[in-house]
């Protein structure tokens, strides 16, 4: 089968289109036929050498798709049937014609939503109501601060968190960003990142409350500043480190404001545990999709071979929400 490799640690060049051995299922698992993968800041971290897979996981970058059931390994507990339209999240191998994957990890495709607009779905919706939700616990009428909004995680933080209740401030780095963030998304509060400090802004929106949950993807750059943001009680998830991984933090604050700093990852984490993620995906999350309270957010799609050029647009920092690649 076709798959995309990583022949060194480095750019988008580094990327190529490959002939492998298809995937054997092992127990538990279901084989999906490929229809479209979405492209994450771990795909682009993994190309560059900086996060490589957990151990037995796939080499081929790629952590959501959608497609079709086509196989099953033994033991497979859930009702799935050949034919089936689903997305999986992943561990690793979505860059590829195929993969198998636990079929806890695999999910029917909401209803209303296209095959290929699925393959945005699986990664952002576990990564943001697992964070957001089943983590810092994110209550109606609280006010959240989700760094990136118009990314693939923020656009959909942005929107479960004002569906499910919440006061929604995003911040983003130009004036169409913001725009969407207002327009389309619905964030009450857009801040503007290259011309408005978040803090202040923040503070003069909430009357000095600040934000009760913090949802960060820069991670050094923001530490410190994110703190200074938290309400009393406030929690910080932290869950992305483009902006650094080592920086001082004034202690005394955190203390005096009984908050919390929160690392997470999804990546490494047992089946069982991202199985039951994408229960609550299931439960919480799909119908949003299907009565359209939540809404897909896809910039562009490349084929496959063509995944250069889709990581290059990535790291360009020019899309809002996802970008794809079609097998």
């Amino acid at each position: 089968m076709k798959a995309i490799g990583i022949r060194a640690a480095g750019g988008p060049q580094m990327l190529e289109l490959q002939e492998v051995p298809p995937p054997v299922p092992g127990p538990g698992e279901v084989v999906i036929d490929v229809v479209a993968a979405g492209i994450n800041r771990a795909d682009v971290q993994q190309r560059r050498g900086l996060y490589p897979p957990p151990p037995g996981a796939s080499d081929i970058p790629g952590l959501e798709v959608s497609g079709r059931i086509s196989g099953f390994g033994s033991n497979v507990a859930r009702p799935f049937a050949k034919g089936d339209k689903v997305v999986a999240l992943l561990s690793g191998g979505g860059y590829a014609q195929q993969v198998a994957v636990p079929a806890e990890q695999v999910l029917r495709i909401p209803d209303g939503i296209d095959l290929v607009t699925a393959a945005s779905l699986p990664e952002v919706a576990a990564t943001v109501y697992s964070n957001l939700f089943m983590t810092a616990q994110l209550q109606p009428g609280e006010t959240v601060l989700i760094h990136g909004g118009t990314g693939g995680i923020g656009a959909m933080a942005v929107q479960l968190a004002k569906a499910l209740g919440a006061t929604v401030a995003a911040t983003s780095g130009n004036a169409e960003k913001i725009a969407t963030l207002k327009a389309f998304l619905g964030a009450d509060i857009a801040i503007n990142y290259n011309e408005q400090d978040f803090v202040e802004e923040l503070r003069r929106h909430t009357g000095g409350h600040g934000a009760d949950v913090i949802l960060d993807v820069v991670g050094a750059k923001y530490l410190q500043r994110n703190v200074d943001a938290l309400a009393n009680y406030g929690r910080l998830v932290i869950i992305g480190m483009q902006g650094g991984t080592t920086a001082e933090l004034n202690l005394g604050q955190l203390v005096s404001k009984r908050a919390a700093i929160i690392g997470t990852t999804l990546r490494a984490r047992p089946v069982s545990e991202k199985g039951a993620i994408m229960s609550e995906v299931r439960e919480h999350v799909w119908p949003l999709l299907t009565e359209g309270k939540v809404r897909a957010l896809v910039d562009k799609a490349f084929p496959l071979a063509e995944a250069a050029k889709a990581h290059e647009y990535f790291d360009s920092g020019e899309h809002m929400g996802k970008v794809l690649l079609l097998l």
